[in-house]
């Protein structure tokens, strides 16, 4: 029973990473130009940094790449709540 279970996970994982390398290689060459109005001039190695994160990021930055988002979402936590109630 477990021995399926562990099979079952890395096999999610792998299609996880798969895909988020997959999809790393289209967003680094034209994605991140349409969320961030830096990247095209920015040199080959900012493009090589960004891979990893992107890798494990891809559900986050296909959103972005999709609806065309430039900013970040505004942060919304029990902080900066109460920040914007006081005075």
């Amino acid at each position: 029973m477990s021995h399926n279970l562990a099979e079952l996970l890395v096999a999610i994982a792998s299609g996880y990473v798969l895909f988020g390398v997959l999809f790393a290689a289209a967003f680094v060459t034209r994605g991140v130009n349409r969320i961030d109005p830096l990247a095209p001039s920015a040199p080959w190695t900012f493009r090589a940094l960004i891979v990893p994160g992107t890798v494990v990021f891809w559900p986050l930055l296909l959103v972005r790449w999709l609806t065309g988002s430039v900013a970040p979402p505004v942060e919304t936590n029990p902080h900066r709540l109460r920040a914007r109630r006081q005075p």
